[in-house]
Formats: C-alpha cells, structure tokens, sequence
C-alpha cells in the first residue's frame, strides 16, 4: 500500500471570473491563462493572497476571493520559491505553458476560504 504524496497548501487570490472557471472545472484545475498572462502566480501564504484580493481584485473587478488548494510537494520543487517584495510576499512562477501539468498535480480540490466585495 502507498501512501499518498506530501502536499503543499498554496493560496491563489483570484476575481469572480477565473473563479468560475475554476467552479466550471469542478474545482479541480485552474484555467489557461490569457495571451497576456505568461506566468501563473499561486502564493505561499494565505495573509499575501488576502491583500491581494481585497485590495486589488475589488478594485478591478468588484469582488475579490481567496483560494486555498494542495499541489504535490515533490511536483513544486521545479519551481523555486520568488519574493516579490517584503520577505513574506513569496510566490512561485509558472509558465502558462506548463499550468495542464501543474493542474494534474493538485491534490483534492480548490477551495475558496475568504470572499471580499
């Protein structure tokens, strides 16, 4: 018997029309990404993805959700860890072209944890 793979929580602030595309997946994939959208940006801690659906995702788009979900741990040590900012503003880069082969990784589904209007 195998156990199941280690995972790590990633958190993904998001607006309400990638949230339903999400919610069209079954919760279960995040979608390609738009033309002008290389990089998929999932984060490493959930008080980042607060601030950011909050204080941008409202502003932009008239709600703001914060999702949580667990990737395979072993899967995400091909991306390393950016700080794009203060040292607890931490994300991982992921090509759009490579975001099927992240999807196929996530373990369990995506769920949304705080919803801000």
């Amino acid at each position: 018997m195998t156990s199941p793979p280690a995972t790590t929580t990633l958190w993904r602030p998001t607006g309400p029309k990638e949230l339903e595309l999400v919610r069209e997946s079954n919760w279960r994939a995040w979608p390609p990404r738009l033309p002008e959208q290389p990089i998929f940006y999932p984060v490493l801690n959930e008080d980042y993805a607060v601030r950011i659906a909050r204080d941008w995702n409202v502003k932009h788009d008239g709600a703001g959700f914060v999702t949580r979900f667990e990737v395979e741990s072993e899967f995400l040590s091909r991306y390393p860890v950016q700080q794009a900012g203060g040292r607890t503003i931490l994300e991982l880069w992921v090509p759009a072209e490579e975001l099927d082969d992240f999807n196929a990784h996530i373990v369990g589904e995506i769920e949304v944890v705080h919803e801000f209007r």
